[in-house]
Order: structure tokens, then C-alpha cells, then sequence
């Protein structure tokens, strides 16, 4: 979920929110799975994954440089939440370490998988590229860009060529140990990580929740994310 001061909601009779768009959920139930919000702020994740069968660390804010030896004082940087960092990155941490549970991670998810795995990122995308062609003009909105995948990532898919939604200005710079390569764009952007060793994690830099309801391409991700966590819960 989003954290508590990453975005403004106005409202006369409380200040801060946890929420989260409802195309999450809504590509979740089309997957019969049942969706639970998970707030950030958790110190004991253990408790979260007792009662869950597969997670998605969904977009969001920038990730503090702090937590990569970045640049703290990027003009561009978005809103910073350190609850919602140290929540996530630890989460991300226990996914990975103990291989309970399957694992998405999207956009902001991505960045802090591999940030948690000790890898970097890009501040600002537009800085090391002539074209920004991930987010809408000037910036705005959503940027629509085909994208080739391989191996797993392309047969969960079920393509290897596909039409994808971004809306970031951040991205994988220094790939962490453990994750794999697996979706590239056009100018050479990170698009898609696997870690490695991991019965079925998977990360994203697009947003696939936006396009799911009419794209099986992108529906695919959430279906076979529930159709892992319900072969997990037989062993």
C-alpha cells in the first residue's frame, strides 16, 4: 500500500491514509485470489506472511537514495516515505531469504527488490538518456512502449512481445546479485528482474494492473501469481 505521507488526500476529518489503486485488486480477484492490504509500518513481517500466500509490492514513490548511496538532494526526486522504505525493503528481504511465498513486484516494488539486494538506481531516468520514453509528455501520465521478454518471464506471459504502461522517472541502474535480466526496452532500460534461486519472484518496472483487465498478457502475471501461492499452500 501506499504509505501514510506519500500522497495528499483531502478530506476534513483525518490527515493521513494508507491506499492503494483499485486496479491491484481488481486484477487479483479476476485471478480468484482474495486481496489483503498490507499498511507499511510493520516491524514483524512474519506475521503478514503467516496469514498470506503470495505478496505484491506495488508502485509508488521513489525509493530514498539513502538506501543506495544515491543522490539525496536529486531535484526530481518525488515525496520520500521512510516507513514505507524500511517496511518494504525488509519484506523484500524475508521473500527472498526463506522462499516462503511468491513474490510481484511493480514499478517502485522493483526498485526496492533490487535496492534490497544491495543493487542501484537511476535518480532520474531522463538525466542519462537523450529521449524519456517511460513516462507521458512532459513528464504526465502514462507512456505506452512494446517490450520483448525471455525465458519464464515470456511464458508467464504467455508472449514474448508486449504492450506495457509505465509512468516512471526512476529505474534499475546496478543490477543486485541474484536477479536476472529478463525484460529490456527499447533505449535499454531494465524492465523485468527474476531472482534467480527463487521458486517464482518476479518484478516488473511497468504497470501491469493497468492494462490487465483488457490485455491476457498482462492478467497472466496476477493469474499465475495466485496459481503459484495455491500450489505453495498444498506443500
Amino acid at each position: 500500500m501506499y504509505g501514510r505521507g506519500e500522497r495528499f488526500i483531502r478530506y476534513d476529518y483525518y490527515d493521513e491514509f494508507y491506499f492503494i489503486p483499485a486496479d491491484y485488486v481488481a486484477a487479483v480477484r479476476r485471478a480468484g485470489g482474495v486481496p489483503l492490504l498490507l499498511p507499511p509500518g510493520e516491524t514483524n513481517w512474519q506475521r503478514w506472511l503467516d496469514v498470506t500466500d503470495g505478496i505484491i509490492v506495488i508502485g509508488g514513490a521513489d525509493v530514498s537514495p539513502e538506501h543506495y548511496g544515491g543522490n539525496n538532494n536529486h531535484p526530481n526526486l518525488t515525496e520520500l516515505d521512510a516507513e514505507r522504505d524500511a517496511s518494504e525493503i525488509r519484506l523484500v528481504q524475508e521473500l527472498v531469504e526463506h522462499e516462503q511465498q511468491p513474490f510481484l513486484a511493480i514499478c517502485r516494488g522493483m526498485q526496492v527488490l533490487n535496492v534490497a539486494l544491495g543493487g542501484t538506481l537511476h535518480e532520474h531516468v531522463a538525466d542519462t538518456l537523450p529521449e524519456d520514453i517511460h513516462r507521458g509528455a512532459g513528464g504526465q501520465g502514462w507512456a505506452i512502449q512494446p517490450l520483448t521478454a525471455t525465458g519464464l518471464m515470456a511464458d508467464v506471459m504467455g508472449s514474448a512481445d508486449v504492450t506495457t504502461y509505465s509512468g516512471h522517472h526512476q529505474a534499475v541502474k546496478r543490477v543486485a546479485d541474484g536477479l536476472a535480466v529478463v525484460a529490456t526496452a527499447a533505449d535499454g532500460i531494465i524492465e523485468a528482474l527474476q531472482v534467480s534461486d527463487h521458486p517464482w519472484a518476479f518484478a516488473v518496472q511497468w504497470h501491469p494492473e493497468k492494462s490487465a483487465e483488457n490485455d491476457p498478457t498482462q492478467q497472466r502475471l496476477f493469474d499465475e501469481l495466485v496459481a503459484q501461492a495455491r500450489r505453495s499452500m498444498s506443500y
